[in-house]
């Protein structure tokens, strides 16, 4: 046989695929060129940081734990109680949204739109926006805190609780259907018993978010220990700062264990 015997080589990507991927990479790298460049970073800045952060650091030594029980303690509770009646507020206006936004529930176009838009709303401004939105309506105090992160949480709530109500099992809402139950309940008897693990999921979940980000809040007046960290800051008592800045820390480390708990005993 003299047929000659041509030889495949195997490539991974083909030419196109090759292409893009070169011009993926060469946008990322023109991006990040373009950033460093936009953010103008000062060289001398950049090799003096290590310095500032030893002085910073020597300032805020020995921590004034003395400085708690009069100065955190209350501005750190009032920080949970934002949180969790942010979070349960949240709740109770993220649900109906939910099931307004699933397709499933409400086959009505217009309808999951104008709820979808509520939700994108929601997640588009940051808490800090909304606490400012709040601070100018209702003054400086925990109930903007609490409107902040009650509104900023609908949007993650009610996005996830709607798409776990868009992947049940028609199934069982069939069957109740075939037996003329209600509407209300072919929601409490069929939807709920398949969405309610994922509905505590999100609530723990984001209670557990809404407790780190209420601890930043008061630094633009909305309640909670960041107006006691402002005020420490502005007065530059680095040891006091020091202070709240552990108890940040533990109760965020407090928030995880407690979720964690609880989701192993309800889940």
């Amino acid at each position: 046989m003299n047929d000659a015997v041509q030889t495949r080589t195997w490539r991974r990507f083909t030419p196109a695929q090759r292409l893009a991927r070169f011009t993926a990479y060469l946008a990322i790298v023109a991006a990040v060129v373009v950033s460093i460049r936009t953010i103008e970073v000062i060289p001398e800045f950049l090799s003096d940081a290590p310095e500032q952060i030893a002085d910073l650091l020597s300032r805020m030594w020995p921590i004034d734990f003395a400085y708690y029980p009069q100065g955190v303690h209350a501005a750190l509770m009032e920080t949970i109680h934002i949180a969790s009646l942010g979070t349960l507020l949240s709740l109770m206006l993220a649900l109906p949204v939910g099931v307004l936004a699933a397709h499933n529930l409400c086959p009505f176009a217009p309808v999951n739109l104008l709820a979808k838009l509520v939700l994108v709303s929601s997640r588009s401004v940051n808490s800090l926006v909304w606490a400012l939105l709040f601070v100018g309506i209702f003054g400086p105090g925990a109930l903007a805190g609490t409107l902040a992160i009650a509104f900023r949480s609908i949007g993650f709530v009610g996005k996830l609780f709607g798409e776990a109500l868009e992947e049940t099992s028609t199934g069982p809402i069939e069957a109740l259907d075939a037996a003329g139950a209600p509407w209300a309940s072919r929601l409490a008897f069929g939807y709920w018993p398949q969405v309610k693990p994922a509905f505590w999921s999100i609530a723990l979940f984001r209670w557990d978010i809404n407790v780190r980000e209420s601890a930043v809040l008061g630094l633009v007046g909305a309640g909670g220990i960041g107006m006691t960290l402002d005020s420490a800051l502005n007065l530059f008592q680095w040891n006091r700062v020091a202070t709240i800045l552990a108890a940040i820390f533990a109760i965020v480390i407090l928030a995880e264990v407690v979720v964690t708990f609880v989701r192993k005993r309800i889940l």
